[in-house]
């Protein structure tokens, strides 16, 4: 089990402005911690910093107490990214998507097989394994890519609104499922801007005009 903290965080692309400023947030394990706020607001940009994949400008984002290096470093250490744009290799089937990023961290064939079997399952997604991305609709893109983090069992799990083109029965089963990620163990980070799907988390930090504050601590 992992904790990720960020502490006196800045956040910015490039030279321009900063992004977010003085941002400090805990994900523990065992909780759902959701990140709200507008379109634009920064939640994507947090959830890129929490993986790895944009450095801090001040302040740090460590894991267990060791600072990120790059989304190698925060792969190593068991941060999942799922997201919002999916991500997903348009080449290649739903399962196979999910295949080779299991055997990307070090799974065996076996064990890709039978995660990829395991996590499209709980998704619904049984009978589109070998339809290739393209064939899918919107909303099973997203559970694929779902799907395929799911499969990771990463001790860090940052999910980016990836509720945002399913209905009303399958963000119930996305919601569900990030829940079971936290039972077991894991700590979740849930950036979405639907407030019905934050409220059934445990925390919710909102993003606002550069600035995070806490809507429940």
């Amino acid at each position: 089990m992992r904790t990720l903290a960020v502490e006196g965080a800045e956040f910015g692309y490039g030279e321009g402005p900063a992004v977010l400023s003085g941002v400090s947030v805990t994900a523990r394990a065992g909780e759902v911690l959701a990140v709200t706020g507008t379109s634009g607001a920064g939640k994507t940009t947090l959830l890129n910093a929490m993986a790895g994949l944009l450095g801090a400008r001040a302040g740090t984002v460590a894991v267990d107490g060791v600072p990120l290096d790059g989304r190698d470093h925060a792969v190593s250490l068991g941060v999942v990214l799922i997201p919002q744009d999916n991500g997903l290799a348009a080449i290649l089937t739903a399962a196979e998507n999910v295949a080779v990023a299991v055997i990307a961290v070090g799974g065996s064939p076996a064990d890709a097989r039978r995660r990829t079997a395991e996590s499209l399952e709980v998704l619904g997604l049984s009978g589109q394994a070998n339809q290739l991305v393209d064939e899918l609709s919107g909303g099973q893109q997203q559970r694929t890519a779902l799907a395929r983090g799911l499969a990771l069992h990463g001790d860090v799990v940052l999910a980016d609104e990836v509720t945002s083109e399913l209905d009303a029965a399958n963000r119930q089963r996305v919601l569900d499922l990030l829940r079971a990620e936290a039972a077991r163990g894991a700590a979740v980070v849930f950036a979405t801007h639907d407030p019905e799907a934050a409220a059934a988390c445990d925390r919710e930090l909102h993003l606002s005009d550069g600035v995070a504050s806490w809507a429940r601590p």
